[in-house]
């Protein structure tokens, strides 16, 4: 297609500048006048990015431009050296011993997304992506800074993300066009004073939570654990600029992600009744008891189809710094290479029923097989997403105690779109009916 084209459609969703054909493609090429970029389904291919040689393949910075004046300098942009080092400051206050730490802020905030939805499980047509987003919300906040979203501060932020989210920052002139660092990417202004708001507000969380560190007690949760924590190899600590930037990061990555999937998982069941009758009997017994987490086998195949068939950041783009042959093909330096798990979660080549929703696929020869080779809701190799673990006992755990407390069905009239952005969200909501669930269960 033409580049004016390319860039209406790029504009009005990611996902509608994709050819079809990609989901039979081991790999495919788009050029134009800027830039020539490289979609990549094939196994040995995305090893080779992500895996083998991930310091050749950094991260690109034309979708990260467009992100940078809310991330600054976090670990979601960063590459080489300091992303190394962040890493090494991030990664303990995620590892399985603090998991468990976090779990009674996550099923408190569980119980709060429960209650918020009593007064609309009426079976009236419902917006279910606002509830997921505020759910997802008040989990960041309880679990990094102990306070709920109803905390004044973090409605702040909650009510200034959703205003950054509708200005589309991604779309900026450095998307298309390379330049040196100090070229003009002409961002809207609103996204620019939504950005400065955000990063005003979490500063006073991370001031604030720095007096307490010195002067004690403090609670022990995810921002006291990365702000104390030194970087083994050198010594040094995150100061508040640098702690600003992750929080942001993870805030948005721990949020918007999250919702998506949550919205889209309860979309799926709503399409599945008898998959969520399963979900609501395996949950009737569950009790804030980390141990227990253990038992929601089914919930936990159900929400992995559900980051299948929706995953939540749906390309992954990096560049080539070296002279790289792929498939026979003489890839340049500065060349875009995309890792679409929208595209290889759905690869016809692949997976057996690519466009159907089976979670019991994973038990499967197929589905083993492809969970490691094709399978890439949080990344993969050393730069897979930090919370990983964090977000797949998320989005069990509300998932289970939202199917347990209510039944959830489609509304006909209003069939979803999925559209991306920043994450994969639908064009105009995911609206369902939801009525609380009998108590035979």
């Amino acid at each position: 297609m033409s580049l004016w084209r390319y860039l209406k459609l790029f504009r009005a969703d990611i996902l509608s500048a994709q050819p079809a054909k990609l989901y039979r493609a081991w790999m495919a090429e788009f050029k134009t006048p800027f830039f020539q970029s490289y979609l990549i389904n094939d196994h040995t291919l995305i090893k080779r990015v992500l895996h083998e040689r991930p310091d050749d393949f950094p991260k690109s910075d034309r979708i990260g431009a467009g992100l940078r004046p809310l991330l600054g300098n976090s670990v979601f942009l960063t590459n080489g050296d300091v992303w190394k080092r962040q890493r090494r400051i991030i990664d303990p206050a995620f590892e399985g011993g603090r998991l468990r730490d976090t779990f009674p802020a996550i099923w408190a905030s569980g119980e709060a997304a429960v209650a918020r939805l009593a007064p609309h499980a009426d079976g009236q047509p419902f917006e279910i992506e606002s509830e997921t987003s505020h759910a997802a919300a008040d989990v960041i906040f309880r679990t990094l800074f102990s306070i709920p979203i109803e905390n004044e501060t973090a409605t702040k932020v909650f009510h200034e993300f959703k205003a950054y989210q509708r200005t589309q920052p991604i779309l900026n002139l450095a998307a298309f066009v390379r330049g040196p660092s100090w070229m003009p990417r002409f961002f809207r202004k609103d996204t620019k004073q939504a950005a400065k708001s955000i990063r005003a507000l979490i500063t006073t969380l991370t001031q604030d939570r720095l007096n307490q560190i010195k002067n004690g007690p403090v609670p022990d949760d995810l921002a006291t654990k990365i702000m104390t924590t030194a970087d083994p190899e050198t010594g040094e600590k995150f100061d508040v600029p640098e702690m600003v930037d992750q929080v942001a990061i993870f805030f948005l990555a721990g949020h918007e992600t999250s919702a998506s999937a949550l919205a889209w998982t309860l979309y799926l069941l709503a399409m599945y009744p008898e998959w969520q009758n399963k979900i609501a009997a395996e949950a009737a017994e569950i009790t804030q008891d980390f141990s227990k987490l253990s038992t929601l086998k089914q919930t936990r195949d159900v929400f992995r189809e559900g980051l299948r068939l929706y995953p939540p950041v749906p390309m992954m783009v990096r560049e080539s710094t070296k002279p790289e042959e792929f498939r026979g093909r003489n890839i340049k330096v500065g060349a875009q290479v995309v890792v679409s798990p929208w595209h290889l979660h759905r690869q016809s080549r692949l997976w057996d029923n690519p466009d159907g929703f089976d979670p019991t696929r994973w038990a499967t020869e197929n589905g083993k097989k492809c969970q490691r080779e094709a399978y890439l809701p949080f990344s993969s190799g050393p730069r897979v997403c930090t919370g990983a673990g964090f977000a797949m006992i998320e989005g069990v755990v509300l998932l289970a105690q939202l199917v347990r407390a209510y039944r959830f069905e489609i509304v006909e009239e209003r069939v979803p779109v999925p559209v991306a952005h920043l994450t994969v969200r639908s064009k105009d909501g995911i609206w369902l009916r939801i009525t609380p669930r009998s108590e035979e269960l």
